[in-house]
């Protein structure tokens, strides 16, 4: 009798039906996040079926989450907030999936500064609102939830709940040790996609929250980086050679960055009208050319870039993780820039799109650029593609601005934004030039001409680039290559190269380099164009020119990398100081000038603002007030409406094009009596100078 009585008193507890309820949400949530990977329940039922371990172990991850609700006395709110969460993950998944055709991340929680500029070009007006809408409404409900939510006023027996807590915590670590040991789970994803799908969304999004930097390598120590150092300097008697040879020279370095471009005759059974890339193809036979290893597929852009800029591997750091987004905005990092500063390069870098998006205008100081060139720092920048990217086209004339502005060697950096997504699936094309069929919808068929025709722009400004630099006065390389394949929703199996992390390369010039067609990784390529020209400076670049493709390169690689950003520094020396220090970049190339001001109607106050360097992001500040602003040219504003007195003050202000439209650089500030061409007290020009506004953000 007293064992029914015992029996009746644990199935009538709360806890008990707390515990049946976290099993049934736990079930739901899991179903849920599998089907929007995989958008089919068939699909989701062979997941179960053929991974059932890993199946379950999702749900134990969804049910660890729930253990806490044992724990607080407000039950219900903590199952909606809980719920609530792996509901959200589930609905940015499928998003994400839908627009990128790569997972959602912990890491793109990181990424939402970023994206904000550039929701307009992926969602429609009514859903940008609609998801606004759906946010205020659901953070209103937490909070009035919590507050009013009805407590468990039923007596406690806390020790029975903290232990059934801790033991689901320890049940939850050995399932996890027996999983990894056994091969059933693995700690990294070598593949993001791929990974999702073999290992379940709440697994693979929780790896992105946890595994992120670079590991300690197990045999780390100053022993191992000297042995390493020592392999290195092998390769330095046939180096010495080089140069003995009369092969160093110092050109003018190019690497031009193509936003989703790659060759779309590849795509099986993808009719087009004609090659999209007549001018790209025609380079590739003439120069050294070949594939080009990129680390991610359908976006990611920055993740190329940092391996391009770095020489370092993303192999190495957690799933999802972007470095623009973590360590570097900790710590400088040995890049292409500080290494061909050392030698007397000015560094630039030029990207037509604002300056802010992936954190650039920060984290480019960290890597040794000199100046950095965004579309807000482009008289052309309006000039837009009709998905409302700035053309490629605009920076031909960035680039031999660049190369104008100092009379040694430059290094240019430059990221491209028109073959950038998302791409329409009607037909807003009235009369394209190369016509797309094939695709197996129409929808599909208007996203592929749509994106062929841009990347065929895309061509002709290589041409327009090519042509000009043929006659330039001073020895260049241009290195150009697409940063990743475009967001199509691309498989293995719609490819005739059957491989989704390549696009190509070129590596042109206009002083003779010999052919040498091979493949490379983004990370191996500023470390090829250095040895091309006979300079062998900087620890990843010298390590890439003496070790690729020798036994434990990758693994030697690894270690570099840890050690130079998060660990000891052996690389640098006893003092294990790192000899890169932040750069204090400029805005672009040149100052923003205010020059003079112009009367032109004293009926309507409507005044000329006189200068140089003026861009349609140019904004004029009145009296510390931002002032409506017309763009004329590059040397000239107006204003309208407000009498200028001689005592106030102008300044000529660059915007960022981003949500936050904050400064990036000013004019110097003046006051009206100077500017004024007949005053007597007008102000010599010369002393016009750009300020920092790092003091205004």
């Amino acid at each position: 009798m007293r064992e029914k009585n015992i029996w009746e008193r644990i199935r009538n507890s709360s806890n008990c039906r707390v515990l049946i309820l976290n099993l049934i949400l736990t079930l739901c949530l899991n179903l849920l996040l599998e089907f929007t990977e995989r958008r089919s329940v068939g699909e989701v039922i062979t997941f179960v079926q053929e991974r059932t371990f890993v199946f379950l172990y999702n749900g134990f991850i969804i049910f660890l989450c729930f253990s806490i609700v044992f724990l607080v006395r407000k039950r219900i709110f903590a199952y909606v907030f809980i719920s609530g969460c792996w509901v959200l993950v589930a609905i940015a998944n499928g998003v994400v999936l839908s627009d990128r055709k790569t997972p959602f991340t912990a890491v793109d929680l990181t990424l939402v500064k970023s994206v904000l500029p550039i929701l307009g070009s992926y969602l429609e007006v009514w859903q940008i609102l609609g998801i606004v809408i759906l946010l205020v409404v659901g953070i209103g409900g937490l909070v009035c939830l919590y507050l009013y939510s009805p407590e468990d006023k039923r007596s406690r027996h806390l020790v029975t709940e903290v232990l059934c807590t801790a033991v689901t915590v320890v049940c939850f670590c050995a399932v996890t040790y027996v999983g990894v040991g056994k091969g059933m789970l693995i700690k990294k994803f070598d593949n993001l996609i791929a990974g999702y799908k073999d290992y379940g969304v709440a697994y693979g999004f929780c790896v992105t929250a946890i595994d992120t930097g670079i590991d300690r390598p197990i045999n780390y120590s100053r022993e191992t980086v000297n042995r390493i150092k020592k392999k290195v300097k092998k390769a330095e008697k046939k180096q010495k050679e080089t140069k003995k040879a009369g092969v160093v020279r110092q050109p003018n370095i190019i690497f031009i960055q193509l936003e989703s471009f790659f060759d779309a005759t590849t795509v099986k059974n993808l009719n087009i009208s004609e090659d999209p890339i007549p001018t790209f193809r025609k380079l590739m036979k003439e120069y050294s050319s070949g594939y080009y290893k990129v680390p991610s597929v359908g976006a990611g852009t920055a993740n190329t870039e940092f391996e391009s800029i770095t020489g370092m591997s993303m192999h190495y750091f957690g799933p999802g993780e972007y470095p623009y987004k973590s360590i570097l905005r900790e710590t400088t990092c040995e890049s292409a820039p500080y290494v061909l500063k050392n030698l007397g390069y000015t560094t630039h870098a030029v990207h037509n799109n604002e300056a802010n998006f992936y954190g650039r205008r920060s984290i480019f100081p960290n890597l040794g650029f000199d100046t950095f060139t965004s579309e807000e720092y482009m008289a052309r920048e309006n000039e837009k593609n009709p998905n409302g990217w700035v053309k490629d086209e605009v920076l031909t004339d960035e680039i031999l601005k660049c190369l104008d502005s100092t009379e040694g060697p430059d290094y240019v950096y430059t990221i491209s934004v028109q073959g950038h997504g998302a791409y329409p699936d009607e037909q807003i094309l009235e009369d394209p030039e190369i016509t797309v069929s094939g695709a197996p919808t129409e929808e599909e068929n208007n996203k592929w001409e749509y994106y062929v025709n841009e990347i065929h722009e895309m061509d002709n400004f290589v041409k327009e680039l090519t042509d000009k630099l043929a006659d330039y006065p001073e020895d260049v390389v241009l290195v150009m290559y697409g940063d990743h394949l475009p967001t199509m929703g691309l498989t293995v199996e719609d490819l005739k190269n059957k491989y989704l992390f390549q696009t190509e390369y070129v590596m042109w010039d206009n002083f003779g380099l010999q052919k040498k067609d091979e493949n490379l990784a983004a990370y191996q390529m500023a470390a090829e164009v250095m040895d091309r020209v006979g300079i062998h400076e900087g620890t990843i670049f010298r390590y890439h020119q003496a070790r690729r493709n020798t036994k434990n390169y990758q693994v030697d690689l690894e270690t570099l990398q840890y050690d130079l950003l998060y660990g000891k520094r052996y690389s640098y020396g006893e003092s294990g100081e790192s000899p890169y220090l932040r750069t204090r970049m400029r805005m672009g190339i040149y100052d923003v000038t205010l020059d003079s001001i112009q009367c032109i109607s004293e009926a309507d106050h409507t005044y000329y603002i006189k200068g140089t360097e003026f861009t349609p992001s140019s904004e004029i500040k009145l009296n510390g007030e931002w002032y409506d602003t017309v763009y004329i040219n590059p040397t000239t504003l107006m204003i309208t409406g407000t009498e200028l007195n001689d005592f106030d003050r102008l300044a000529v202000i660059q915007r960022s094009n981003s949500s936050t439209r904050k400064p990036l650089s000013k004019s110097y500030d003046r006051s009206c009596y100077a500017l004024y061409a007949d005053n007597p007290w007008k102000l010599n020009v010369d002393t016009n100078t750009d300020a920092d506004m790092e003091s205004e953000q």
